[in-house]
């Protein structure tokens, strides 16, 4: 999936979550045109809750092939106003959301991020999460860990590796490191952002 579009669908989160979209026919539509495995669909349909069944099947899709956002879009028939909204502003100006020319002050460069800026920026991520912690220097087993302790909260596992990251890096765990992280695996940068204010 092209990088625009995950950050259009992060910035929709709790919009989308709210539709309830994964009690439709969505997995089932995504999981026919093979963009989820049934693995996948199993995944999405065991969550507890209609909000977290929506947000396995939107950390899924995120992860899937170039196709995915546009058979996703497809598989909104039964939510057309969805839809609409989505195509909405992918034809307003994209690029707002992928061309930001952010730069991180000075000031704040060698500063180390507190767990309330890294728990701000594990609830604006997807699972590019974990992406962005190898990055810092978590290894797999690390990852594992958090995925095993906070099965059902892709929030948690992240702010459980941020938190896992700063202790290990101590004084090196900066802002400046996080920011090159993000920036390097892709990840919308925007989202620093949030830790700024």
């Amino acid at each position: 999936m092209d990088q625009k579009h995950k950050v259009l669908l992060t910035k929709l989160r709790l919009e989308l979550c709210a539709e309830a979209l994964a009690d439709g026919l969505v997995p089932q539509y995504l999981f026919q045109e093979l963009i989820i495995t049934s693995d996948q669909l199993e995944q999405i349909c065991t969550q507890t809750t209609s909000q977290r069944r929506t947000m396995k099947l939107l950390d899924i899709l995120q992860t899937r092939g170039p196709n995915a956002f546009k058979v996703f879009l497809e598989s909104l028939s039964e939510f057309p106003w969805v839809r609409e909204r989505i195509e909405g502003l992918c034809k307003e100006n994209l690029d707002q959301f992928t061309t930001r020319s952010l730069e991180l002050p000075e000031m704040l460069r060698h500063s180390c991020p507190t767990d309330k800026q890294l728990n701000i920026l594990a609830g604006k991520l997807g699972s590019e999460w974990e992406h962005i912690l190898i990055h810092l220097g978590l290894d797999h087993n690390q990852l594992y860990r958090c995925k095993s302790q906070y099965p059902y909260s892709v929030h948690s596992q992240a702010f459980e590796g941020f938190i896992k990251w700063k202790q290990q890096m101590g004084s090196k765990a900066t802002m400046q490191s996080l920011w090159e992280a993000l920036n390097q695996t892709g990840a919308d940068p925007s989202v620093m952002q949030y830790i700024m204010q």
